[in-house]
């Protein structure tokens, strides 16, 4: 008698197939009963308030608010503007190394001085004026001068 070609494995792996199979049919089936073809455009769309938020009511056109493109002003905030030069006694200086700090006569930060950035002889409490660059630890003080006294 011959041996069946099908084995337990073949056919377990066949009906894993076909269930698969119905079940992408049936997920098929359900999302063509559930799309809403013929929607209308406005039931689509989304509006922002007034107060940023996405809703799906169209704003009163009596409240809406014109403005003159004159009248939009672009720039920095008063309380924002920071000098550029400023002032500031020397706190500490290491001749040997090439570096020190100044101290801010307004905002009392340590800005730090490398020697690369000064042309005259400089000693501590020298009042200095300076501007500010973002170094790579913090503000460093560029374009060094000696103030008069």
């Amino acid at each position: 008698m011959a041996r069946s070609k099908e084995s337990f494995n073949k056919k377990a792996k066949e009906q894993k197939r076909l269930k698969q199979r119905k079940d992408k049919q049936e997920k098929m089936e359900e999302r063509k009963l559930n799309t809403k073809k013929g929607t209308r455009l406005e039931d689509m769309l989304a509006y922002v308030d007034e107060n940023g938020n996405i809703t799906d009511t169209a704003p009163d056109p009596k409240q809406k608010k014109v403005f003159k493109a004159e009248d939009i002003k672009i720039s920095i905030p008063p309380g924002n503007i920071r000098e550029t030069t400023r002032t500031g006694r020397l706190q500490f200086f290491n001749q040997e190394k090439g570096f020190g700090f100044i101290t801010d006569n307004l905002s009392h930060d340590r800005v730090f001085l490398h020697s690369s950035n000064l042309n005259i002889p400089v000693e501590i409490n020298d009042i200095l004026t300076y501007d500010v660059q973002a170094g790579e630890r913090g503000l460093m003080a560029i374009n060094v001068s000696k103030q008069d006294s």
